[in-house]
């Protein structure tokens, strides 16, 4: 069992007391999302950088404390509920971009899917994603819960969209896949990694029955764990990585 009061020391060391939620009502408030499900965190971590993502996930993986991400809480499946460390966006991850006349743009994971919308609507466009949350849900959580809608169905998706992913790791390793840069430095530093994704790919390949099955699964809007459709989608194991995430 994780000694979470030692975890709330370690955390202060480079966090703001206002950052750091234990108090009973609130855990209580964080304990549900949109689901019917319920799990009160033991405590509830605000973060508002990328450097503090990385050092609140070195802190939780010394104490040996799960970690679950939350962005608007707006999903109906209960994935943005913890028993332990619940890791919120505080207000510094509404960067938004538009490029090409409006056919790319770049969100980062607190923005929220309506906004999105009414920048790009000068250029008649709209992101794919269309969840029925969507004045309300954040990029983050569209993007993790492959959030469709029912305009998009499968075909305009989370999935089918996402060019490329700044992510960061729960070695607090961070890259960027838009950036080649990034690419070839992680490439180096995580050739086992995209190896084993590799292998995976293989494997699945070769297993005909398997493969059938996890395309037909994911031919359907489905919210179940990791996106396993990108070890046949794809041939690039760092392209397989940032759609697994889409879960």
């Amino acid at each position: 069992m994780p000694d979470y009061a030692a975890l709330k020391g370690a955390l202060a060391s480079f966090l703001p007391a206002d950052r750091l939620i234990d108090d009973p009502l609130r855990l209580f408030a964080y304990g549900t999302d949109a689901s019917f499900y319920r799990l009160v965190p033991k405590i509830v971590v605000k973060a508002e950088t990328e450097a503090e993502v990385v050092a609140i996930l070195a802190a939780c993986r010394a104490a040996g404390a799960p970690i679950t991400f939350r962005a608007a809480g707006t999903s109906l499946s209960g994935q943005s509920i913890s028993d332990s460390v619940l890791l919120i966006l505080g207000d510094g991850w509404n960067g938004l971009q538009i490029e090409d006349e409006g056919k790319r743009i770049r969100l980062q994971p607190g923005v929220v899917g309506a906004e999105a919308n009414r920048k790009l609507a000068g250029f008649a466009r709209k992101i794919g994603p269309d969840p029925a949350s969507i004045d309300s849900a954040k990029i983050g959580g569209i993007a993790a819960n492959n959030s469709s809608g029912m305009c998009c169905g499968t075909a305009e998706n989370s999935y089918q969209t996402l060019l490329s992913m700044r992510l960061i790791l729960a070695d607090g390793s961070l890259v960027d896949t838009g950036d080649e840069a990034s690419v070839k430095a992680f490439r180096h530093s995580h050739a086992w990694m995209l190896t084993d994704l590799q292998a995976l790919s293989d494997r699945l390949r070769a297993n005909e029955a398997l493969a059938e099955r996890v395309r037909r699964k994911f031919a359907i809007k489905n919210t179940t764990g990791y996106g396993l459709n990108a070890l046949l989608d794809f041939d690039d194991p760092l392209q397989m990585l940032q759609h697994l995430m889409i879960g």
